[in-house]
Order: C-alpha cells, then structure tokens, then sequence
C-alpha cells in the first residue's frame, strides 16, 4: 500500500496486541487527539507505539492534535432547554443560565456576532440565525430546534474573531508534546498562515534547533483558511483536510469540492495532504464500511491525497483492526486503478510559472529535477526512485507525480525521517552520506537492494544534491544506477 494511514489512539487501541496488529496493517501515524485524555495517557500510549513500531522494525510517526479554542454554551439544567422553530432565545455572556438568557461565556464570540450569521449548535444539529446584538447579549431565532444541553460546542461561520488560534490548554498541551518528543503538531481551526506562524514561533521558544523540530500541520475546517490557502502552503509542512467542522463551517455540499481544492493545490506545492473525518465512521460499530464510505476513501486516493485517516473507527470503535485493513484494502485497490491510467493522467501537478507558488531558485531546480526523475525511471524500467534528502523535500515533490515503483527516501535527517510517514509511498532508510559522490550512490543503490526493493542487475533512478551534504532546496541531480 503506498497510500499512508493516520489512525488516532485511544480507549479502543492502547491494547499492546491490538497495536500491532494495526501497524502490520498499514497505520503509519498513530494520532493522539488531546482534546480528550490526560497527559498521562498520552505518554503512556506514545511511548507503546514506539515500543512496539521497534519491535515490529517499522517506524511510525506520533503527531499530537491541539484542540483548538473552542466555544461551549455554559452550564443549563441537567435536562436542558427546549428550542423550538421560530423562537427568539437570548444568548449572554453569563457562565450560568438565568429564566430570560441562555449563558455563552465567551464574550468574544458575542461581539463577533452579526445579524444573519448562523450560529451552529452540536456540530450543526442545533441551528439558529442572529437577529441583533448587544455588547453582552444576542436574540436568536431557531431554525432548526432541539433540546440543548449543557457544554455543547457552538460555531459561528463567517464571524471574524480576533483571538489566538491557541488557548491555554492548547500552550500547556504544546509544551508537554515538545517535552516528549513528538513528531508532529496538528494545529486547529486554522484561518490564516499567520495562525500557523504564532504555532511555529513557540516551538522555535521550545526547541531551537530546526531539524529536532515536529512537523507543523495544518487542519483546514474553515473557509476563511481556505481562502488564505496558498499562503498557508508556504508556511505549514503538512495539511489536513479535516471535514468534521468544515462540514460546520461551510454548506454540506461544498465540502467536497473544498475538499479537492485543498488536495490540488497540496499536489502542486508538493505539501503532504490528509484527508480526514468520517471516513469509515460506520466501522465505529460494524464490521464492514457502507458502499459510500469505501467510495469515498477510493475517491479521496484518486483526487491525489497522500494519506488517509480514521479517528473513532480506531480510538473507541469495536473494530480498530478491521478499520485499519478496510482502509488499506480500499486505498490499495484504488491504487491499482490508477496505475492503469496513463502516465501524463497520473502526473498531473507539473508547475507552471504561472502558479506563484514560490517556487524560484532552488526549489524551481528541484521541481524539475524530480519531474525528470519520474519521466526517465518510466522509460527506462527503473525499478525505484531514490531521494537522497535532508529536509524530504524531494521526496514530496516525486510523490506528487504518483511514479508507479516504490519512493526510497533515503533521510539523512530525523526532520526528513518525520515527513516520511506522512508522504505518499515514501519508504524511510536512515542514511548519512558524505564524502565522494560515486561511492555515496553505489551505496544507494546497494541499501536499495539489501532492503528488498531491487535486486542485482536491476536499475534504480537517484536523485541528490552535490556536493552531498548542503541541505534544504539543494537537488540538483538525476542519475541512473545499477545495481550491483
């Protein structure tokens, strides 16, 4: 399977035995959602995965998923209150409800507030429609009723909130995933690239040293981030197309064609890409998918994504293995269709200077480097493509060409280890080279084979930077090699 499966860890996967099975089956991120758990369970089921990814000698990256600032209606009667179709109800900024207002302690979200906007209660179960404001209250008329519990998650879409993309929680939470070494950040409710920058600049506080750094990723659920789209592409490492609460933000039918925006924009800045949410949800209790669900984990491998992933199919479902296989079941079938398309079908994310992507210099060199790659390992039956990388950045910029034979991406840095797990069919080896550049590619080509991708006789396609060694944005060659 060359399609990489993200799987969050929770009550239902902690079991040791139940974690190995799932890395036999394909997960290659294990996701800790810190909206739920204590830091104690975190550590604990962290420090499980990588025991047993040892043991199983494979390498399965950690990525840590801030909750985000999220909005919550204060404390109501245990049995909570009735809204109808068409009533006026009252919101305040109050911690506790009173017999004229509904308490929302969030006086932010209150001034953010304009007649006309939608306010989004439960995931949207709960819908009404602001009237007017005040500075401390806002009258809501009901458009979709419903009893109203307490701590019930509120959205406003369209609101403009000037607030830190990071609480508290999320500042302490960040701290302790550095203190653990954590692989990757998944930062929330992203709006803009500079919600991205404030996340980068306190890990910078934390660890200093760049290549110790975890990946940034970007969780895409809410229009105003897609809008901002190719600006948060030039900051973040990872992107997650997170349909949950986009599906809140924004009208069911756009989700999927924000969906394939978000995955073609990624293809073509070479940005790893995740698709998420509801993926498989009926797994949560079945033990097969419905035919939608398969259709769409097919769908989202066929539009260009580089991983997939599930979330309470595996963390508090009934079938977390069984997901997991499902999933690479599916993605490998997708897979075998599209190698059937033609080569020029599959690669489809070729740059054009017209794409302002950023893309001049060393990276301009890079684009074309590993777009030849591709092209000369098609026409001369190479039998893998080879990335001789120090930040992964060649690695990516193959994958998004979707070349039929394996990505070894030969890391010379952890940072570049780290991406490995979340870039598509990209198979980490844990390399230093330095010194002459002959020898340096022999020896490629012999870890090659002696991990099982190529045999004597065969040729693989190798793609460097020279002088070896110089890091970030240096590819500057392709070159065919026997294996010997």
């Amino acid at each position: 399977m060359r399609t990489k499966i993200v799987a969050t860890i929770g009550p239902a996967s902690e079991n040791e035995d139940v974690l190995r099975q799932m890395i036999r089956a394909g997960m290659s991120v294990a996701r800790l959602n810190f909206s739920h758990g204590s830091h104690d369970d975190h550590k604990r089921r962290l420090d499980l995965v990588r025991r047993v990814a040892r043991e199983e000698n494979m390498y399965v990256a950690v990525m840590g998923d801030l909750q985000g600032p999220k909005f919550r209606v204060g404390n109501l009667p245990k049995e909570g209150i009735k809204l109808n179709n068409g009533e006026i109800v009252t919101f305040s900024c109050n911690e506790v409800a009173n017999t004229d207002h509904i308490p929302m302690p969030h006086p932010e979200l209150i001034h953010a507030m304009q007649p006309g906007m939608r306010v989004l209660i439960d995931d949207g179960v709960l819908m009404l429609r602001v009237v007017d404001t005040t500075t401390e209250l806002a009258r809501c008329i009901v458009t979709a009723g419903g009893n109203l519990l307490s701590r019930k998650g509120v959205s406003v879409p369209g609101s403009k909130l000037s607030v830190s993309s990071m609480s508290d929680k999320d500042r302490e939470d960040l701290k302790f995933m550095l203190r653990i070494g954590i692989d990757a950040v998944a930062l929330s409710f992203v709006r803009n690239a500079d919600d991205l920058r404030e996340l980068k600049a306190l890990i910078q506080v934390y660890v200093p040293n760049k290549a110790e750094q975890p990946l940034v990723v970007a969780k895409i659920e809410k229009p105003e981030a897609v809008t901002d789209l190719a600006t948060i592409l030039k900051v973040t490492d990872v992107v997650m197309v997170a349909r949950g609460d986009l599906g809140v933000e924004a009208l069911p039918q756009e989700v999927p064609f924000y969906q394939k925006k978000i995955i073609r924009a990624c293809g073509r800045a070479g940005i790893p890409v995740i698709t998420a949410t509801q993926m498989l949800q009926s797994m949560t209790d079945a033990p097969t998918p419905t035919r939608a669900e398969a259709t769409d984990v097919a769908n989202a491998v066929l539009d260009g994504t580089d991983a997939v992933m599930l979330s309470a199919e595996t963390a508090s479902g009934h079938f977390p293995i069984e997901s997991i296989q499902m999933m690479a079941a599916i993605a490998e079938h997708a897979e075998r269709e599209e190698d059937k398309l033609a080569a020029k079908d599959r690669r489809k994310w070729r740059l054009k200077k017209t794409d302002n992507l950023n893309v001049s210099g060393p990276d301009e060199v890079t684009e074309a480097i590993t777009h030849a790659a591709v092209d000369v390992a098609n026409d001369i039956g190479a039998v893998a493509i080879v990335c001789m990388t120090h930040s992964g950045l060649s690695a990516r910029m193959i994958a998004r060409h979707r070349p039929n034979i394996p990505i070894i991406a030969l890391a010379a840095a952890q940072r570049a280890y780290k991406y490995s797990a979340f870039i598509w069919d990209a198979k980490p080896i844990s390399v230093e080279f330095s010194g002459d550049v002959d020898q340096a590619f022999e020896s490629a080509a012999r870890i090659t084979k002696e991990n099982g991708y190529a045999k004597i006789g065969d040729r693989v396609v190798i793609v460097s930077g020279v002088p070896l060694g110089r890091g970030v944005g240096s590819t500057n060659i392709c070159k065919v090699q026997p294996v010997i």
